[in-house]
Protein backbone atom coordinates (compact mmCIF):
# COMPACT_ATOMS: atom_id res chain seq x y z
CA UNK A 1 0.00 0.00 0.00
CA UNK A 2 1.05 3.55 -0.95
CA UNK A 3 1.69 6.18 1.32
CA UNK A 4 -0.72 8.27 0.31
CA UNK A 5 -3.27 5.26 0.23
CA UNK A 6 -2.91 4.81 4.34
CA UNK A 7 -2.65 8.29 4.72
CA UNK A 8 -6.13 8.26 3.06
CA UNK A 9 -7.91 5.74 4.82
CA UNK A 10 -6.77 7.27 7.99
CA UNK A 11 -7.94 10.76 7.35
CA UNK A 12 -11.34 8.65 6.31
CA UNK A 13 -11.89 7.13 9.61
CA UNK A 14 -11.04 10.44 11.51
CA UNK A 15 -13.10 12.85 9.29
CA UNK A 16 -16.21 9.85 9.39
CA UNK A 17 -15.65 9.75 13.59
CA UNK A 18 -15.92 13.87 13.68
CA UNK A 19 -18.93 13.89 11.31
CA UNK A 20 -20.91 11.47 13.64
CA UNK A 21 -19.96 12.15 16.75
CA UNK A 22 -18.32 15.33 16.79
CA UNK A 23 -19.84 18.24 14.75
CA UNK A 24 -23.50 19.18 16.26
CA UNK A 25 -24.57 21.56 13.55
CA UNK A 26 -28.03 21.05 12.60
CA UNK A 27 -28.39 21.23 8.86
CA UNK A 28 -26.20 17.95 9.10
CA UNK A 29 -29.16 15.35 9.20
CA UNK A 30 -30.17 12.00 7.50
CA UNK A 31 -26.74 9.73 6.92
CA UNK A 32 -23.75 11.22 6.08
CA UNK A 33 -21.04 8.64 4.67
CA UNK A 34 -17.19 9.28 3.78
CA UNK A 35 -17.00 7.02 0.60
CA UNK A 36 -13.51 8.56 -0.35
CA UNK A 37 -10.55 10.55 0.42
CA UNK A 38 -7.95 11.94 -1.64
CA UNK A 39 -5.24 13.58 -1.20
CA UNK A 40 -2.44 15.18 -3.28
CA UNK A 41 0.95 13.50 -3.75
CA UNK A 42 2.43 17.20 -2.26
CA UNK A 43 -0.10 16.25 0.71
CA UNK A 44 -1.04 19.77 1.01
CA UNK A 45 -5.13 19.64 -0.07
CA UNK A 46 -7.70 16.76 0.60
CA UNK A 47 -10.80 16.08 -1.45
CA UNK A 48 -13.45 14.54 1.28
CA UNK A 49 -16.23 12.59 -1.01
CA UNK A 50 -19.40 12.24 1.16
CA UNK A 51 -22.84 10.49 0.24
CA UNK A 52 -25.91 11.59 2.07
CA UNK A 53 -29.06 9.87 2.35
CA UNK A 54 -31.85 11.05 4.45
CA UNK A 55 -30.82 14.49 4.24
CA UNK A 56 -33.61 17.01 3.62
CA UNK A 57 -31.30 19.96 2.18
CA UNK A 58 -28.11 18.16 0.66
CA UNK A 59 -27.37 22.21 -0.44
CA UNK A 60 -27.62 23.55 3.88
CA UNK A 61 -25.52 20.01 4.68
CA UNK A 62 -22.64 20.67 2.41
CA UNK A 63 -22.37 24.04 3.41
CA UNK A 64 -22.44 22.81 7.16
CA UNK A 65 -19.22 20.69 5.97
CA UNK A 66 -17.43 23.40 4.67
CA UNK A 67 -17.72 25.80 7.94
CA UNK A 68 -17.31 22.98 9.77
CA UNK A 69 -13.53 21.99 7.68
CA UNK A 70 -11.54 24.19 9.72
CA UNK A 71 -12.34 21.93 13.11
CA UNK A 72 -12.07 18.70 11.01
CA UNK A 73 -8.70 19.74 9.53
CA UNK A 74 -7.48 20.45 13.59
CA UNK A 75 -8.38 16.47 14.15
CA UNK A 76 -7.11 15.34 11.39
CA UNK A 77 -4.00 17.02 12.77
CA UNK A 78 -4.35 16.07 15.72
CA UNK A 79 -4.94 12.16 14.72
CA UNK A 80 -2.63 11.65 11.91
CA UNK A 81 1.08 12.29 12.44
CA UNK A 82 1.73 14.20 9.56
CA UNK A 83 4.40 16.79 8.79
CA UNK A 84 1.60 19.50 7.31
CA UNK A 85 -2.35 19.10 7.68
CA UNK A 86 -4.03 19.33 4.16
CA UNK A 87 -6.56 21.62 3.46
CA UNK A 88 -10.17 19.81 3.38
CA UNK A 89 -12.44 20.31 0.42
CA UNK A 90 -15.58 18.57 0.73
CA UNK A 91 -17.19 17.22 -2.58
CA UNK A 92 -20.52 15.71 -3.04
CA UNK A 93 -20.57 12.19 -3.95
CA UNK A 94 -23.67 10.95 -5.35
CA UNK A 95 -23.41 7.35 -6.54
CA UNK A 96 -25.54 6.17 -4.00
CA UNK A 97 -28.64 7.76 -5.10
CA UNK A 98 -27.51 7.61 -8.84
CA UNK A 99 -27.73 3.54 -7.57
CA UNK A 100 -30.66 3.68 -6.10
CA UNK A 101 -33.09 5.26 -9.18
CA UNK A 102 -31.41 2.92 -11.21
CA UNK A 103 -32.34 -0.25 -8.86
CA UNK A 104 -36.16 1.80 -8.53
CA UNK A 105 -35.90 1.72 -12.69
CA UNK A 106 -34.84 -1.83 -13.13
CA UNK A 107 -37.78 -3.00 -10.34
CA UNK A 108 -40.47 -0.75 -12.21
CA UNK A 109 -39.94 -3.27 -15.08
CA UNK A 110 -42.32 -5.69 -15.40
CA UNK A 111 -39.52 -8.34 -16.55
CA UNK A 112 -40.28 -11.83 -16.09
CA UNK A 113 -37.43 -13.91 -15.30
CA UNK A 114 -36.24 -16.00 -17.93
CA UNK A 115 -36.80 -20.02 -16.90
CA UNK A 116 -34.30 -22.55 -17.82
CA UNK A 117 -33.81 -24.34 -21.02
CA UNK A 118 -34.26 -27.80 -18.95
CA UNK A 119 -37.82 -26.61 -17.78
CA UNK A 120 -38.89 -25.82 -21.26
CA UNK A 121 -37.57 -29.45 -22.35
CA UNK A 122 -40.20 -31.02 -20.39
Amino acid sequence: MERTERIEEEIKKVVSRVISQELKDPRLTGLISVTKVSVTKDLKYCKVFVSMLGTSDVTEAMSALKSGAGYIRREIGNSVRMHSTPEVKFELDDSMEYGEKIQKIISDLDIKPIEDEEENEE
